[in-house]
């Protein structure tokens, strides 16, 4: 059973790694499209987007970071982790563009290197 466990959590972790570089992608190639084609924006750039990026990161975050640490008691993954997240929401309140662009990419790569610590700290 605890082998199970561990596994999935990786696996999680894994998925959060994952989901970073899916935002990270959708919000560079978004920027590029809307920016230097002038297209997509009204489905790139919708909000409702954002709002689901964010709960789910907030949902993969909260069960393999948190969980991780209450495992291995390394705080970094948390701290990071918890950064990357406040980001993130960040970018849920200004306006579409330069900001919201820093704030999201800032939160998920620091979100993606919080997941890269809980696997490290995992094994």
């Amino acid at each position: 059973m605890r082998t199970a466990w561990l596994s999935l959590r990786d696996r999680m972790d894994r998925v959060g790694i994952t989901l970073s570089g899916l935002c990270l992608l959708h919000c560079v190639a978004g920027l590029l499209l809307v920016t230097v084609l002038g297209i997509g924006g009204q489905w790139l750039l919708a909000p409702v987007i954002h709002r689901i990026g964010l709960a789910l990161a907030i949902a993969v975050g909260l069960l393999t970071i948190g969980v991780g640490v209450l495992r291995h008691g390394q705080l970094p993954p948390l701290i990071v982790g918890t950064i990357g997240l406040l980001l993130m929401g960040g970018g849920l309140f200004v306006e579409h563009g330069m900001e919201e662009a820093v704030l999201t990419i800032s939160g998920v790569v620091l979100l993606a290197v919080a997941h890269i610590l809980n696997l490290r700290h995992a094994h």
